[in-house]
């Protein structure tokens, strides 16, 4: 008997949520029958911007943007729902990725918080919730990300060859499926959100639609060289980043003292050359021979062509194989919560770095 579920992530770019009703068949791969995008509204951006870094956090602010969150993502899944014309008492449940406001899972205290109150979400849907997925993940010894290699190696199944499937969100993220069935996989470093950041600062706007603007500098082949110079580019996985390295300050310090001072655009450019090296350098190392790409990345032509240049191997968006780019993440958020409710592990030690396979989240019943 086929299961609907809803899937809802929202990413470190924080430009809204990604919602997914998806249908789940023993015959086949899980089906998106309809997605939806909400907006988020700035002030909850801003928000939200400054909770990742603030260096002096009030529990006020921390559980009223909580609530602001699960009301957001409330909002998601009811317009979702009405616009598939499907009842909340039809959803089995809804996984919700949360929005993460600190990673931090190397310190002497791993830890990564994820708003999103699960509790309010469940009350205002109707719907059963599972959520705070990552923390089970980190309390067996993991970095808690990336989730995404458990559930690209049971969408994709086992390939013919080396798959990659790279989500560029904020932060991109690497799985590889071989055709052995081994799947591996970790954050490759910054995908968007060191150029939505310079864009935010230059363009007064929070993306470079297309990449345009960053097609019309031209890269700096020095600057791209002392970034690449991040210790974490060279660390072995498993490993996950976030906006507590690649932020405003990080790039500060990047183009601190070059001379002459490069042109806003330039920097734009090398940025888009930091993304498209960091994921293609590493599809190389693990010899991928196709690259599917979703998330907002695919959007940036001049990324996604850098890309294509780079990666030695077909690149193309998950489009190709039938499935959203912008959705993919959200469809995995729902495979977790149906994986939760099995009672079946939704993590994957070899990408985590996890002392075995668990199963993630709290259950929090409709």
């Amino acid at each position: 008997m086929p299961e609907l579920y809803i899937g809802l992530m929202s990413g470190t770019s924080l430009d809204g949520v990604d919602a997914a009703l998806v249908e789940f068949d023993h015959r086949g791969p899980p089906r998106l029958l309809a997605a939806h995008a909400e907006a988020m509204p700035p002030a909850l951006r801003a928000e939200l911007h400054a909770l990742a870094h603030a260096e002096d956090d009030r529990l006020e602010r921390v559980a009223r943007a909580d609530n602001r969150i699960a009301r957001l993502f409330a909002h998601a899944a009811g317009a979702l729902l009405e616009a598939a014309g499907v009842a909340p008492a039809a959803v089995r449940a809804i996984g919700s990725h949360g929005q993460t406001v600190r990673h931090a899972p190397d310190g002497d205290e791993p830890y990564t918080v994820q708003l999103g109150n699960p509790s309010l979400l469940a009350e205002l849907a109707g719907i059963t919730v599972v959520a705070d997925f990552r923390r089970r993940d980190l309390a067996a010894g993991g970095q808690g990300a990336p989730l995404a290699p458990a559930f690209h190696a049971a969408f994709f199944g086992t390939p013919s060859h080396a798959l990659g499937v790279v989500n560029i969100g904020g932060i991109a993220n690497l799985s590889v499926l071989d055709a052995e069935g081994g799947v591996h996989g970790f954050d490759t470093g910054p995908g968007n959100v060191l150029l939505d950041t310079w864009a935010a600062v230059h363009l007064d706007r929070p993306i470079d639609h297309g990449g345009d603007w960053a097609a019309s500098g031209c890269p700096i082949g020095t600057l791209l060289e002392r970034m690449l110079g991040e210790p974490y580019f060279a660390a072995p996985a498993p490993k996950s980043t976030g906006r507590e390295l690649f932020n405003r300050d990080w790039l500060d310090r990047q183009l601190a003292g070059l001379d002459p001072v490069p042109a806003p655009c330039d920097v734009q450019a090398t940025l888009v050359e930091l993304s498209a090296h960091s994921i293609a350098l590493t599809a190389r190392a693990a010899s991928v021979t196709e690259l599917l790409v979703c998330g907002g990345g695919v959007h940036n032509a001049a990324l996604m062509a850098r890309l294509a240049q780079l990666a030695g191997c077909p690149v193309v968006s998950t489009a190709a194989r039938g499935v959203d780019p912008d959705y993919l993440e959200a469809i995995g958020f729902a495979w977790l919560a149906r994986q939760t409710l099995a009672g079946l592990p939704g993590n994957l030690p070899a990408a985590t770095g996890a002392k075995g396979p668990r199963i993630l989240g709290g259950i929090y019943p409709a």
